[in-house]
Order: structure tokens, then C-alpha cells, then sequence
């Protein structure tokens, strides 16, 4: 049973599904209406699982008003704008402990949310490698900013820099299965229900 009082709080980052400006990369594939469509249920689905988690957590958002996010997941539901810069720059100002996670990879489960918190108990460091060279959670009992800092992101390089950044600071992060993202048409063909 999750403690939530010593867990480390989940961090959705989140964008509002607004057309035009979720999932650009699948806009040529689905129209803007239907790239924000998808998007929106990949949300609402990763939300869920935060709720279900039992951790604390928060929406870190980002292309849209906090009221708009309470107005569709509730006043009791933490909303936090993500503030200026590039991903990793919003990213470094998460305070440990904490686990950050997107909002597009289906396969997020609770039981995993679970496992990656409860794997900060005896490493500083716990990591989602994505199928595409990135990675779906990354979460840390402190601040890391040298780990993200000047990074290329969306490359298949960020997992290797990532336990490359980890390696060269003497850290062993503890490493979860391997899941898809889905930035692409390709990546939405194994995953029919959504589409």
C-alpha cells in the first residue's frame, strides 16, 4: 500500500488538447482535431492512473490557463504552470522527491507508477526508457538540473545521455520496462483502441 505522506509527489506534464497545438506529429495522419482528440484521451487515461496511484501528484502544465485544467479534472486536482524554457529547463525545477511523466504513453499503469516510487527507496534515480531513445518517467529523490540541462531533446540519443549524465556522477539509476510513446502515426498502429 502506497504511504502518500512518503512517496514522492507524480508530475503529469500536460498540455490542453487544444487543435492545432497537441501531437503535431500526428497532424498530417489524423487532422488537428483528430491529433487533439487522441491527445485528450491520453491525458484523461494518464490522469486516471494518477489518481488510482494513491500518490500525490500534480498537473505541470503548459499551452494553456491552470482554470481551464481544474474547470476539466476538478478544483482538487494541483495544477502548476511549467514556466519558460525548454523541456529540460521545466523539468529541473520539479522539486525531489518526484516522479515526472508525460502524457502520452499508454501503457503507464498504476502498478508501474508504483514500482518507480518504490524504487527511490534505495536508488536516487529511477528511469522509463521509451522504444523511440527517450525515456516515459524519470524520477529522483533531489533536484538533478545537471541532468537535463542542455539536452537535445526528442533525439533517440536522451536515454543514452541520460544514464551517460548518471554513470559519470557515480549514480545507478534503476531502470523500468521499456514502453512506447506515441508521437507518431506508427507508434498509434499498436495501439488500435485509441484510434
Amino acid at each position: 500500500m502506497v504511504d502518500p505522506a512518503h512517496s514522492p509527489k507524480l508530475v503529469v506534464f500536460a498540455r490542453l488538447p487544444v487543435p492545432g497545438k497537441a501531437k503535431a506529429r500526428l497532424i498530417p495522419a489524423l487532422g488537428e482535431e483528430g491529433a487533439a482528440r487522441l491527445y485528450a484521451r491520453l491525458l484523461n487515461r494518464t490522469v486516471d492512473e494518477a489518481k488510482t496511484s494513491g500518490l500525490p501528484f500534480q498537473l505541470r502544465v503548459t499551452g494553456g490557463e491552470c482554470a481551464a485544467f481544474r474547470e476539466i479534472y476538478g478544483e482538487d486536482i494541483e495544477v502548476v504552470e511549467q514556466g519558460p524554457g525548454d523541456l529540460g529547463d521545466r523539468m529541473a525545477r520539479v522539486e525531489g522527491p518526484a516522479l515526472i511523466i508525460g502524457s502520452d504513453c499508454p501503457g503507464m499503469t498504476t502498478s508501474l507508477i508504483h514500482a518507480a516510487a518504490g524504487a527511490l527507496d534505495d536508488r536516487s534515480v529511477v528511469i522509463g526508457p521509451a522504444t523511440d531513445g527517450g525515456y516515459y518517467l524519470i524520477g529522483f529523490r533531489e533536484q538533478l538540473p545537471w541532468l537535463f540541462a542542455e539536452m537535445e531533446w526528442s533525439t533517440p540519443a536522451v536515454f543514452a545521455e541520460t544514464l551517460a549524465r548518471l554513470a559519470a556522477r557515480g549514480l545507478g539509476p534503476a531502470v523500468l520496462p521499456e514502453l512506447s510513446d506515441i508521437d507518431t502515426p506508427e507508434d498509434l498502429a499498436s495501439w488500435p483502441e485509441l484510434q
